[in-house]
Formats: structure tokens, C-alpha cells, sequence
């Protein structure tokens, strides 16, 4: 009897819960309770899931290119495999799908309605951005069904049909960007924009270094354009202050650099040997290169040491021979704790950049040489190396020194596509896979 008391009570308490229930959720139709984030809101977190996406996945890409290798033999993804039933690797596709995904939607459909072409503009630009980064991770993408409600299957599409999508959204948000109508600006854009600070013109030149790579991705398909490759590149980023950096904190591992030594997430990984012999002098002409000391750090006999992939660190063993170090600059054998700030970008509060000018410039000398242009070629060849080495905080005398040198050609005529290609490497070396 008691048992069916209750049962009858909780049914009773259930009939005035949903009679009620018009009055009681008549709340979220209050002013006072708004029930979507302001775009301002918005902005800032996908911009620090747009790095998240980047970084958690490079860990893994950067292994397949060898930008670094596990300790140990054998590694997985130094065999370029995967780990099954992991989600490790499918950061990106998260980032793009989820946690950038329907935010997007949200900042176009709140900008509009409320006459911020400027959030709406960089909206775009964002998802322009995720859709062409996502794409050259993962090839064929669910684009045409992509955020359809109540679909629990989806069909994939072709990346040529991607990167159709990549230009239309970053026309549609130069467009928006010039607007200069309804409450455009830019200390609106500023409170919620961590990279640019409200900069339109910055943002700009940000969709055309998104146009550059999708017209240069494709340099392998008879459609491929040089000489809008090179549009695109003069359109955007001017210098390396035009970079699209996007900053940390680093007061705890809730807001540090992924790379740097307090969030630790690199300790199993060492530089590779191919990288090493990039700038130790093995690959041009014997010629140290100036970034060494400040991208690496030798091993504690004063030798810099990459490991081969698949290999591992057989100096890793024992401590009777020396080891590599860790990738933020310190002897493995010293605690997390105790270690130095770090160096390059594997520092606590170093900018994650995820385009800059140099990898623009890089494109530009790609495009002009497949061109034919090999002048252009080499003007921007050099332009790349140089302000990949003030990125890098290299001394002017040393940048100088190091572009008179027999690692650099004297003149166009001598420029090859590999050492574009090379010199990109080293500039793109964990900044961007």
C-alpha cells in the first residue's frame, strides 16, 4: 500500500510539474536571461580551439612528417599507423565538427541580425580556415550534411567539393569585412578578437592567406593557377606582425602553450635526425645554420642529436651515454619542475601561430618558380628565410652572415624547387603541419 502511494503521489507531482510548465519556462523568454552567448563571447574560445584542433593532432602528423619521432622503437605512428579504438589523431575533426562547428552558425546568425558585418566576416573566415586545414589532414569530408539535425549516418564528399566551399566562404567574408554599415566595429570586434584585436584589415589579409593555400594545395591538378597563388599571397600577410597568432597565458596548464614544459605533453618525443641535419650544416654545404641553438638545444656534450623514426633513442637506455633532449631544451633526466622556461615555441606562453608570413612567402616562391618566374622565386625565397629568422629572433649580423653563406644561392639562376621546399620545412617545423 505504501509503495503505491508514492508511485500515485510521484505521478500527481508529475501532472502539476508538466500542467505548470508554460508559466514556470516562460523564464527563458526574460531579457534578463538571454539564452545564447554574445558573439564577443563566442569568438574568444573557438579561436583557442582552433589551436587546440591544430596541436593536439600534431603530435601525431608531426610524426608522419618527421618533425620529431618516439624514444622508443617501433611507435605506431612512426610507422605511420594509428592506435585503434583511440580517439588520438581526431582532435581536428572535433574541433571542426563540435567545438568550432555550430558556433560558427550561431556568431553569423546573431551578427547579422544585429548588423555586426565585421563578426560575421571573421565567422567566416574561421570556418573557411577549419574547412581547408581540415581537409588537408583528412581528405574527404561530410560537408553537404555536415550539422543536419537528427541524422546519425552521413555521406562524404569530395575534397574538390571542399575546397569550392573554402572559396566561397572567404569571398562571402571579404564582402562582410569592407561592410562599414550597421554597428560594425572595431572595438566591438577587439573585445571578443584575442588575435587581431578588432584589426578589419588584418582579418582581410587573413581570408587571403586562407584563399593562397586553397589555390596553391592544388599544384598537382591541371587547375592550378600560379599567378592567383601569387595574388592571394600579396593580398595578405604583409609581415610577420600580420601572423595569426593566437596567445597563451601560460599560468597553468589550463591556459599554456600545448608544446611548452608545464603541460608536457611532448616529453616522449625527440627531434629527428632528419630535421638536425637540416640546420647542423650536413644538408647545406656545411653551413650551421643560426636557428640550431634557438629551435633545439644540444645534448649535454655540447652535440646537437636528432633519432632516426621507427628506431627510437637507443641513447635513451642508459645514462652512460648521452641523450637527446627534450623538445623544450632540457636533459630528460631533469624533472618537469625544475626545468628551464624553454625555448622557440615550446615555451609556456609562446603565440601558437597558425598562418604567417613566411609560410606565404614560402607559397609565393613555390608558385612563381612552378611559373617560371625564377626571379620572383628568389626574392621570395629569401624574403621566407629571413623572416622566419626574425621570427626566430636570430641577430641581424647573424641573419646576414647566414644569407651570404653557401647555404643560400647566389643567385636566381641557382635556385631549386628542393630548396624552397627544404627551407619551408624548417620554417613550418611545428608551427604549422
Amino acid at each position: 500500500m505504501k509503495n503505491k502511494i508514492l508511485i500515485k503521489s510521484f505521478f500527481i507531482a508529475l501532472l502539476l510539474v508538466f500542467n505548470g510548465c508554460d508559466n514556470y519556462l516562460d523564464v527563458n523568454f526574460d531579457p534578463s536571461f538571454p539564452q545564447t552567448a554574445e558573439s564577443s563571447s563566442v569568438l574568444a574560445p573557438v579561436l583557442s580551439q582552433m589551436v587546440r584542433g591544430e596541436t593536439f593532432d600534431t603530435r601525431y602528423v608531426g610524426q608522419y612528417i618527421q618533425n620529431w619521432a618516439w624514444i622508443t622503437a617501433n611507435n605506431v605512428w612512426d610507422l605511420h599507423g594509428y592506435i585503434a579504438g583511440s580517439d588520438s589523431g581526431g582532435e581536428k575533426w572535433r574541433s571542426h565538427y563540435w567545438s568550432i562547428g555550430k558556433n560558427i552558425d550561431l556568431m553569423i546568425e546573431q551578427s547579422s541580425a544585429r548588423g555586426q558585418w565585421d563578426y560575421v566576416g571573421v565567422a567566416k573566415a574561421i570556418r573557411a580556415w577549419s574547412w581547408q586545414s581540415t581537409t588537408d589532414v583528412h581528405g574527404e569530408l561530410i560537408l553537404k550534411q555536415a550539422w543536419e539535425p537528427n541524422r546519425y549516418v552521413f555521406d562524404f564528399d569530395t575534397q574538390d567539393l571542399v575546397y569550392a566551399e573554402v572559396k566561397r566562404l572567404c569571398d562571402d567574408a571579404l564582402v562582410d569585412l569592407a561592410r562599414t554599415d550597421g554597428t560594425v566595429s572595431e572595438k566591438s570586434l577587439g573585445t571578443g578578437d584575442l588575435v587581431y584585436k578588432g584589426n578589419r584589415a588584418k582579418w582581410i589579409k587573413f581570408v587571403y592567406s586562407v584563399l593562397a593555400r586553397n589555390a596553391h594545395h592544388i599544384s598537382n591538378k591541371s587547375s592550378y593557377s600560379p599567378d592567383k597563388v601569387i595574388e592571394y599571397v600579396d593580398k595578405s600577410l604583409s609581415s610577420n606582425a600580420d601572423n595569426f597568432n593566437v596567445p597563451h597565458t601560460g599560468s597553468n596548464s589550463a591556459d599554456a602553450n600545448f608544446y611548452g614544459p608545464t603541460r608536457n605533453n611532448l616529453r616522449s618525443n625527440r627531434a629527428t635526425e632528419f630535421f638536425v641535419n637540416l640546420l647542423n650544416g650536413t644538408v647545406f654545404g656545411g653551413v650551421t645554420d643560426p636557428r640550431l641553438p634557438l629551435m633545439y638545444t644540444a645534448s649535454p656534450d655540447n652535440i646537437y642529436r636528432g633519432i632516426v623514426p621507427v628506431k627510437g633513442d637507443p641513447t635513451n637506455v642508459t645514462n652512460n651515454v648521452m641523450r637527446t633532449p627534450l623538445l623544450w631544451g632540457v636533459s630528460p633526466a631533469v624533472t618537469v619542475a625544475a626545468q628551464i622556461p624553454g625555448k622557440y615555441i615550446f615555451t609556456d606562453k609562446a603565440d601558437h601561430p597558425l598562418v604567417t608570413y613566411f609560410e606565404l612567402q614560402f607559397m609565393k616562391a613555390e608558385a612563381a618558380f612552378i611559373k617560371g618566374d625564377k626571379n620572383l622565386a628568389y626574392d621570395a625565397f629569401k624574403k621566407g628565410i629571413i623572416a622566419h629568422m626574425e621570427f626566430t629572433k636570430v641577430a641581424t649580423a647573424d641573419i646576414n652572415t647566414y644569407m651570404n653563406s653557401a647555404a643560400v644561392p647566389k643567385t636566381a639562376a641557382e635556385l631549386t624547387l628542393s630548396q624552397i621546399m627544404l627551407q619551408k620545412y624548417i620554417a613550418l617545423w611545428v608551427t604549422v603541419h
